[in-house]
């Protein structure tokens, strides 16, 4: 039995000029469910025919239990994957497709129905697979995948074309999986579609790591942001620096942006200063706001490693405890707001530009 430890190090994919995949690394443990994650062309198919074998690396490597593919011997009883959902000869039933496939890898034929019903396909079994449905296609290149009864599995958004039902199949499939001490590594370009699956993620961004950690380190990322509108916006700026709260910013339609308090300290604080609030609203950035902004490409290039961020800071995104910023830029500051004028009574240092900054557009919750 075979580790089933996926390990990629210094991976490197050149396709004459283009650059598909650069210097990446990061591994897979057994008993997890690992997100491959990043924006359509940010390499991840590439690093998966990589590490498959399918593909020939520039530089680096990737092994599967200490071995790279083509030294497992039998790969399909160590490793299950699904690239894409088509490689069905249109005229062949479901069955006899995963017939060929168990007579290859000599697997006994009674796992064929075995799959067959783990994946829910039984009733069009003996259908030909040119009619099957993209979703019924998914469930067929998975039960193909699990044949082998495979220590590792390599998903390649598998849940394109699945129902919400089969959505919610799938991810509670990968994460039994995973907990029978398997490893398995599923790509999507969607990071809520995985978000409540995967333990761990990697986001690439052109060929690159931008993030390698724990899903609950990325969570711990988001930040919240109080909106005021004030009577007196420079006495409660003033209220709020003696409180010891700063990094306040003024938006472009005028409002106070607080960042990490809630709304009924700075409601408090207000009363205390006699300052009169038309309006408060309370926003948090989510998980989808900071993938965006890890791979949008509106940040200094660099890598997330262990949890912890290397180069320039995206906004909405928080650092750890003890983050350095790039050089000659301080911590919670950035460019200012084009056109926005400081407010009357305070000194321009007293207004910040606060690393959150939601999409064109965005509205709070308790705005909608």
């Amino acid at each position: 039995m075979h580790d089933g430890r996926i390990e990629v190090n210094g991976l490197t994919k050149h396709f004459g000029a283009v650059r598909a995949v650069r210097d990446l690394s990061f591994a897979v443990e057994p008993g997890s469910v690992t997100g491959f994650l990043g924006p359509n062309g940010a390499g991840k198919t590439t690093t998966l025919r990589m590490v498959l074998g399918l593909v020939r690396p520039t530089a680096g490597t990737a092994t599967i239990g200490g071995r790279n593919f083509d030294q497992l011997g039998n790969p399909g009883r160590v490793v299950g994957a699904v690239l894409e959902a088509q490689n069905f000869h249109p005229g062949r039933k479901a069955r006899d497709h995963l017939r060929c496939y168990a007579a290859a890898m000599a697997v006994p034929a009674r796992r064929v129905d075995e799959m067959i019903e783990l994946v829910g396909l039984r009733p069009a079994a003996r259908r030909n697979a040119r009619g099957y449905s993209l979703g019924m296609k998914q469930r067929l290149a998975l039960a193909t995948a699990l044949l082998g009864d495979p220590q590792v599995l390599v998903l390649d958004e598998p849940a394109n074309g699945l129902d919400p039902e089969g959505i919610a199949w799938l991810r509670a499939f990968l994460q039994t999986f995973a907990r029978s001490g398997r490893t398995v590594l599923v790509s999507s370009h969607i990071l809520a579609e995985i978000e409540q699956t995967v333990d761990q993620v990697v986001i690439v961004s052109r060929g690159e790591c931008v993030y390698y950690g724990q899903l609950d380190e990325l969570r711990a990322s988001q930040r919240r942001r109080v909106l005021v509108e004030a009577a007196d916006p420079a006495a409660l700026v003033g209220a709020l620096r003696a409180a010891g709260i700063g990094a306040i910013d003024l938006t472009q339609d005028g409002r106070l942006s607080v960042p990490d308090v809630d709304r009924r300290q700075v409601g408090d604080i207000a009363l205390a200063a006699g300052v009169a609030l038309y309006g408060i609203a309370e926003e948090r950035t989510d998980l989808e706001q900071i993938f965006f902004q890890l791979t949008s490409g509106q940040f200094t290039s660099g890598q997330f490693t262990g949890g912890q961020f290397t180069g320039g800071q995206p906004y909405g995104w928080a650092p750890r405890h003890g983050f350095a910023p790039p050089s000659g830029q301080p911590a919670g500051h950035g460019p200012p707001l084009p056109g926005v004028a400081p407010l009357p009574g305070v000194a321009p240092e007293q207004v910040q530009r606060s690393p959150y900054a939601p999409p064109p557009g965005h509205r709070s919750g308790s705005e909608q």
